[in-house]
């Protein structure tokens, strides 16, 4: 049997076949990888700028303190009890630690 004639592809719309699946693998990819990190780095631009002087961070590199100031890409922390400041960089914060405010619950 002639091996020439097992690997060529038949005559005809294969060639459209293979389009359509690299481009659903495309679309696939972009559902599952590139919108969630879109929607993430969106989300946190909004908790960057929405900091408010007085609310307690953490870093991306853990160090956690209370905001003091903030200017336009900067802010000051305060660390801890001696009152040591940092000054960071707004896209270093990691994550905001607000107090919750109590839930009513309804009396029935």
């Amino acid at each position: 049997m002639n091996m020439s004639l097992l690997l060529t592809a038949p005559a005809g719309g294969s060639g459209w076949i293979g389009i359509v699946i690299m481009v659903a693998l495309l679309v696939v990819m972009y559902f599952i990888m590139i919108r969630p990190q879109k929607k993430q780095e969106k989300a946190d631009a909004q908790m960057r700028d929405s900091l408010q002087v007085g609310d307690e961070i953490i870093t991306i590199g853990g160090i956690i303190g209370e905001v003091v100031s903030i200017r336009d890409e900067t802010l000051v922390l305060e660390t801890s009890h001696d009152r040591s400041r940092i000054r960071i960089l707004k896209s270093a914060v990691g994550k905001v630690n607000r107090p919750e405010e109590p839930q009513q619950t309804e009396k029935k």
